[in-house]
């Protein structure tokens, strides 16, 4: 579909990546990966026509539709959410005006058997057939379903786009691409501002809704479970694999050792073709051997080695006092802001040595917790720190506290202490600030690299309660290794907020979800933390659980919930019924009724559409190849599409109503 043919870029004389080669297929699902500064971000920009290669040329049909999601770009402010996602849809909504234009002038018009007259009807039925096939009918569910999958809520719809942060608008940015459904999707760290609910919704569109995607990122679960195919830049060439990123690793890693073992018999081959020059070079009766090694060592191309895996560096925490037994109590902690409240009755302990995990959409209060531990902000409740804690505290405007007059070096070198000094060229080196970028300001910096400047200097300092709020957001993936062993072998306390599951998988023991106003705790690490909710998640999809069965699981749930978290209170009141008016619990019978029979109704519509479908597929089958039957078919599956969106519509609002009443 796509072909890149012996593609070269080149920066200030210095190449980039030279004469690379390879082709994206329809359904291709490829993540681009690659050092920092090997030319990811270059790539992506040249396959979406942005940037122009100093040789070589990018093929690709002239119908082909691509969506470019760069890592920043300027958002339009003028417009709602909606109406800024809707244009996502510019192009039918074009379509709906000149419809609605042509009915006009047919209302207007008599000249019923005029050439004129038969064009307009020609033309409707053309715009009408567009229209029912690429789903306009249901714009409006699809647009709804795409924000609430990346984390925006109903009220949100309304809002201004200037109200949002850039990690959000960023968000808006991405539903508009996926709503247009391009042939190919070109995304630069797409998970850099999602949670890890709008994480796993985006693998799932990804898995069944879009064609060929192109990716970088340096969420390590997001690639293996998106991505088929790993093209890497290494040492300015490409390497093609027909794998999962996982996979790609530890063929890279062959790769690496062959490169190594040719690289060590070159070198050898060089050293005996040197010697034997030095020896002879003098001799008249050597002298023809002599200058043909000459000739034979001009003609020897270097074996280049792929870069230096420094995941081996170790970075050790300088040792702190011991802290008491509990670092960190909460009871009945509660934060609002006006009328809203972030959540409420948070009570846990957190021992010491134990490494727990904040997670939850964005906007339930994970880093609002963190402000409050941190003593940032005032709340609600008892919080408590423990004896002799020394809290070591990564935020996420981190960099923006480092003093700018420094280098890069000074800042560290500042905080370093015994022998760890002897290795600050080491430890910046794994940390991505390589040669000349140690003696650069700390003002010159850029955000990702003063982020990852701050990560650096909390390492060397000796405390025994560390607090990281989103750690790994710049951090390539050897990086994050790194940091991630570090913080495996601190025998201290660690809380982390972050929403990169590889990043949390085997270094937390307990998960402390955030959502609806709680903070509920969950032993054991983040993928049975993960398990455990999609199973929950399932169990409320039962659909053939009759609706007295539902009404009565929604209530004995909040009753038990209510006494867990409500003491005293749950003992005078043991059922949810209770604390409902009679008026409440009709007004809640009736919206779950109507929500059910909205489900009921999507998937009789989808089994209808199946059932035509299948008819569809049975006349093929049996020759019949015609472009009226091909069209149905083509036209049955986008309408089964839109039906599929219809429903998790439904579902969506009959939890939004189950959880409304928990």
């Amino acid at each position: 579909m796509i072909s890149i043919n012996n593609l070269s870029v080149e920066f200030s004389a210095r190449p980039l990546f030279t004469d690379i080669s390879f082709v994206i297929n329809k359904t291709d699902k490829i993540a681009l990966v690659g050092k920092n500064g090997a030319g990811k971000s270059t790539l992506l920009k040249i396959l979406a026509g942005l940037q122009t290669p100093s040789s070589g040329n990018v093929s690709k049909p002239n119908e082909i539709t691509i969506g470019y999601l760069p890592q920043q770009m300027k958002l339009s402010d003028s417009t709602t959410l909606m109406d800024e996602t809707k244009k996502a849809f510019s192009d039918l909504i074009d379509i709906r005006r000149e419809i609605e234009d042509i009915n006009r002038q047919l209302l207007e018009r008599n000249d019923y058997e005029s050439e004129d007259y038969g064009k307009l009807l020609m033309r409707l039925e053309f715009l009408n057939e567009r229209v029912a096939i690429e789903g306009a009918d249901n714009m409006d569910a699809e647009i709804e379903k795409t924000l609430t999958g990346l984390g925006f809520v109903k009220d949100d719809f309304s809002r201004p786009t200037s109200e949002f942060s850039g990690g959000w608008r960023m968000r808006i940015e991405l539903a508009k691409i996926l709503l247009r459904r391009p042939d190919v999707l070109l995304l630069d760290e797409p998970t850099n501002h999602l949670d890890i609910e709008s994480i796993q919704w985006l693998e799932q569109f990804m898995q069944t809704k879009a064609k060929a995607v192109v990716l970088v990122s340096h969420d390590r679960a997001f690639l293996d479970n998106v991505t088929k195919r790993t093209i890497e830049i290494s040492c300015g060439k490409a390497y093609d694999y027909k794998v999962s990123y996982t996979k790609f690793v530890e063929l890279r890693k062959e790769r690496v050792e062959q490169q190594l073992r040719a690289y060590e018999n070159q070198q050898k081959q060089i050293a005996d073709i040197k010697d034997f020059i030095e020896r002879f070079r003098y001799k008249a009766t050597k002298a023809v051997q002599v200058q043909s090694r000459i000739k034979q060592l001009e003609k020897i191309v270097p074996i280049e080695v792929d870069e230096i895996d420094n995941s081996h560096l170790r970075l050790k925490f300088p040792p702190a006092f011991r802290s008491g037994d509990y670092p960190l109590i909460l009871e009945d902690v509660g934060k609002a802001y006006g009328e809203h409240q972030v959540f409420d009755h948070a009570e846990f302990t957190v021992r010491r040595g134990e490494k727990v995990a904040f997670v939850g959409k964005n906007g339930e209060g994970k880093s609002t917790l963190v402000k409050c531990i941190m003593g940032e902000i005032p709340f609600t409740g008892t919080l408590k720190i423990g004896h002799n804690v020394k809290i070591g505290y990564f935020a996420q405007n981190q960099a923006q506290l480092l003093d700018e007059n420094l280098t890069v070096f000074e800042t560290i070198d500042n905080v370093a202490v015994g022998d760890i000094r002897t290795k600050i060229r080491d430890i910046l080196g794994a940390f991505m600030f390589g040669g000349e970028d140690i003696d650069k300001k700390v003002k010159v910096l850029s955000g990702g690299e003063k982020t990852r400047l701050a990560m650096i200097k909390l390492l060397l300092e000796p405390v025994n309660l560390l607090i990281l709020d989103e750690p790994t957001n710049h951090l390539d993936m050897k990086t994050k290794d790194i940091l991630k062993e570090s913080i495996r072998d601190f025998d201290g306390t660690v809380i982390i907020v972050s929403h990169d599951r590889y990043f949390l998988d085997g270094l937390v023991e307990k998960v402390y979800e955030f959502g609806g106003g709680r903070v509920r705790e969950n032993l054991g690490g983040i993928y049975d933390f993960l398990k455990k909710k999609n199973i929950e998640h399932l169990s409320e999809l039962e659909l053939s659980k009759s609706s007295a069965e539902k009404v009565k699981k929604v209530e004995s749930t909040a009753a038990s919930h209510d006494k867990q978290t409500e003491g005293s209170q749950s003992q005078k009141e043991s059922s949810q019924d209770r604390k409902l008016s009679y008026a409440e619990q009709k007004e809640r019978a009736r919206m779950l009724s109507k929500a059910e029979k909205a489900v009921k109704k999507a998937e009789d519509d989808i089994a209808a559409l199946e059932i035509c479908q299948k008819e569809l597929e049975d006349r093929i089958a049996a020759g019949d190849a015609s472009a009226e039957t091909l069209d149905a078919y083509t036209k049955a599956g986008k309408e089964i599409e839109n039906a599929m969106s219809v429903w998790e519509l439904a579902q969506m609002d009959l939890e939004e109503i189950r959880k409304k009443y928990e």
